[in-house]
């Protein structure tokens, strides 16, 4: 049973940081790893052939192994969701009246591809509101999607989980309607790969992309992505010299080849070697596969149970358990909270969650413990009494 790893992080006891969701504090090791290749850069003659291929390799094999793909080769090492999902867009064969489906609200990087791709096609896109009842929203929303996709699907391109409030989607259900239909799956991991227990044998999709600096435990502007089998022979968004085949041949690259690396590795983004995130990425995500996901989302699971109930009995909502992750969850307010005076309470208690709407969205990590979630009822006790 996982404990809590505060002393792995250099994150302290003065302020209760509950948004991992916005963004994770460094590992120790990672914060380690990224300084000792700082230094070696600053040294270029200690740079070998080797430091451009074996680290994102490294990197390659840990995200694999963390999400159950059967090959390294599968994993593309990109800068950001958005590139990522860039690269499955420009190898749809996307046709005029098609459908692609969103969900409402969702992060812009998952939506600004998909509205570019169905202008130029005159396809349309579709975004499936939640209910406005708190009752069952969950539930509904996953039921309004699933019965919104048709014989005109061609994409279902989702989160893993809604970014703002965490409502988790059935992957199952929606993977099965979107091969009876022959549609693409392409899904937006970000926040929750690293948290919740995602296994793409199991889901199967497309693609799954994501940011390495919330729950991978990453530094900002790098990412991994998986890609499936349908875009074995795809054509990637840029080109450059790493993706080609035998591109670790420094003495043959003039001899300019026209073949990919194999799989997802021609989607690489052009300096995929990045000296220094590449090794603090791989070091949370080992680090992520010695906890075990599973026991990572257990630990935030065991740790928000108390806090959850004090929040009911002090008149906030919440999904239904079946709709929701214990990493993160957006509660709602009783009515005549002032979202703007309860904002101003957290920040003077030194408590950093997001405010969304209506909504307290909290994300913890195993560097939290009971000792958070109790400055944080107590802050909100502040604002309840007025």
């Amino acid at each position: 049973m996982l404990k809590c790893q505060r002393s792995l992080f250099s994150i302290t006891k003065e302020y209760v940081y509950l948004n991992c969701a916005y963004m994770s504090p460094l590992l120790k090791s990672s914060h380690d790893a990224g300084m000792e290749m700082l230094i070696k850069q600053s040294f270029p003659q200690e740079v070998a052939i080797d430091d451009f291929f074996t680290p994102p390799e490294q990197l390659r094999k840990a995200f694999a192994q963390l999400i159950n793909a059967n090959s390294s080769d599968r994993i593309a090492i990109v800068s950001s969701a958005s590139y990522g999902i860039a690269n499955a867009a420009n190898n749809i064969p996307l046709e005029a009246q098609d459908n692609i489906i969103v969900m409402d609200e969702q992060f812009p990087s998952h939506v600004y591809v998909w509205q570019k791709l169905a202008a130029e096609k005159n396809a349309n896109l579709i975004s499936i509101a939640p209910p406005t009842t708190s009752e069952n929203r969950g539930k509904i929303w996953n039921e309004r999607l699933l019965s919104a996709i048709n014989d005109k699907t061609k994409v279902v391109a989702i989160g893993t989980i809604h970014w703002a409030d965490g409502t988790l989607f059935d992957l199952k259900a929606i993977r099965r309607r979107t091969r009876e239909v022959g549609a693409y799956l392409i899904l937006d991991g970000t926040q929750s790969v690293g948290a919740l227990p995602f296994d793409v044998q199991e889901i199967e999709p497309d693609a799954l992309i994501c940011s390495g600096y919330k729950w991978l435990l990453g530094p900002y502007s790098l990412g991994v992505a998986y890609y499936g089998s349908a875009f074995d022979n795809g054509t990637p968004i840029e080109e450059n010299w790493m993706n080609r085949k035998d591109s670790h041949v420094f003495q043959d690259l003039v001899n300019y080849q026209p073949n990919y690396r194999p799989e997802a590795q021609r989607y690489n983004m052009g300096g995929l070697s990045s000296f220094i995130h590449v090794p603090m990425l791989t070091d949370s995500i080992r680090q992520l596969n010695e906890w075990g996901v599973e026991e990572v989302n257990d630990y935030c699971h065991r740790l928000i149970q108390k806090p959850l109930r004090q929040l009911k009995n002090l008149g906030c909502s919440l999904e239904h358990s079946d709709y929701y992750s214990p990493h993160l969850l957006g509660v709602r307010m009783p009515k005549g909270i002032s979202m703007e005076r309860l904002q101003d309470q957290l920040q003077k208690d030194r408590i950093k969650v997001s405010i969304r709407g209506n909504s307290m969205r909290i994300a913890p990590n195993v560097y939290n413990d009971r000792s958070d979630f109790d400055r944080l009822i107590e802050s909100f006790k502040k604002v309840i009494k007025e």
